[in-house]
């Protein structure tokens, strides 16, 4: 380890990231095409994302003030991890920094004036937009397998909340709307600079979402129990979460990149069962399978009739 960390001094993030990339999965001592590790990080990628609700439930504090203090704490885990970033300005760069600081702060709200359910089928439209933006911003094709999973993959999704979603709550809808079009542009914006490092974008878009929630901070304190969640919520649910995921973005095409991760809420309910003992209905157990297998079809398809590399 101290071998790999050393000489990272002396290189930039992005071989830095390539070499993580290398050697967390030679690690484990698993031979598999760059592609496939991709898929790999883009899963650990959905099970630290999943763990958000949960951590969210022990913080008594403002939503926006979760929100800003989780990112703020992001943001510091993400610069010591960077190092030295470099910033370069781009249209890119900035664009999905305000991408990602509106993702955060939209689905907060949503979930303040909708019922979660709502916000993350509505937040889950967002490989729509991915798909329809790929090859006018990446020049990225779509295939009709692709268009098929995320019909799949929405109906899965309104299967799996069935019992939750309602018409009430219009404003909080028009937010997770606005919260997956910003989420969609996001992982345009990563892809985007796929050749350079597309860290930086989640780290200025971290300490916007900071910002915005700063007001809301002195109202009251989320007491010792809130803290240690905020502290595990910003450095591993989002902090390593994102390190992860812009490694995978690198070897995964845009529609791939916001596909995968959707069985993030599939994963709420797992760690509700295992910490709580609540059982979910059948109507999200069909759903659930109704998502998985749609992934699992299409990632069979497409390794069978398409070569794995991205670049």
């Amino acid at each position: 380890m101290l071998q790999f960390m050393l000489p990272c001094r002396e290189l930039s993030w992005r071989h830095c990231q390539d070499r993580a990339y290398s050697l967390s999965i030679r690690s484990l001592h698993i031979a598999m095409p760059d592609h496939s590790r991709a898929v790999l990080l883009l899963l650990l990628t959905a099970c630290l994302w999943s763990t958000g609700g949960l951590l969210i439930k022990w913080i008594t504090w403002h939503p926006l003030a979760i929100a800003g203090m989780r990112s703020a704490i992001a943001g510091v885990f993400l610069w010591v991890v960077l190092g030295q970033p470099r910033f370069t300005w781009s249209w890119p760069q900035l664009s999905g920094a305000c991408a990602h600081a509106a993702s955060v702060l939209l689905f907060v709200t949503a979930t303040k004036l909708t019922t979660a359910a709502n916000a993350i089928v509505l937040v889950y439209t967002a490989p729509i937009y991915v798909a329809l933006c790929s090859a006018w911003v990446l020049h990225e094709p779509v295939r009709r397998i692709d268009w098929l999973t995320i019909a799949l993959v929405l109906g899965g999704m309104l299967l799996f909340f069935l019992d939750q979603l309602t018409l009430e709550g219009w404003w909080g809808n028009v937010c997770a709307i606005g919260g997956g079009i910003a989420f969609a542009w996001l992982v345009l914006c990563l892809r985007k600079q796929s050749q350079g490092s597309p860290l930086e974008t989640v780290l200025l878009g971290n300490g916007l979402a900071a910002l915005v929630g700063v007001p809301f901070m002195f109202e009251t304190s989320p007491g010792l129990t809130g803290w240690l969640a905020l502290g595990v919520s910003g450095t591993l649910q989002i902090g390593v979460s994102f390190v992860l995921y812009t490694i995978a973005i690198k070897r995964v095409n845009a529609v791939e990149a916001v596909l995968i991760p959707v069985i993030e809420p599939l994963l709420n309910p797992l760690w509700v069962l295992l910490v709580l003992g609540e059982m979910p209905d059948w109507w999200a157990m069909v759903g659930g399978a109704v998502i998985l297998s749609a992934l699992t079809i299409r990632g069979l398809v497409l390794a069978r009739v398409t070569p794995t590399t991205v670049s």
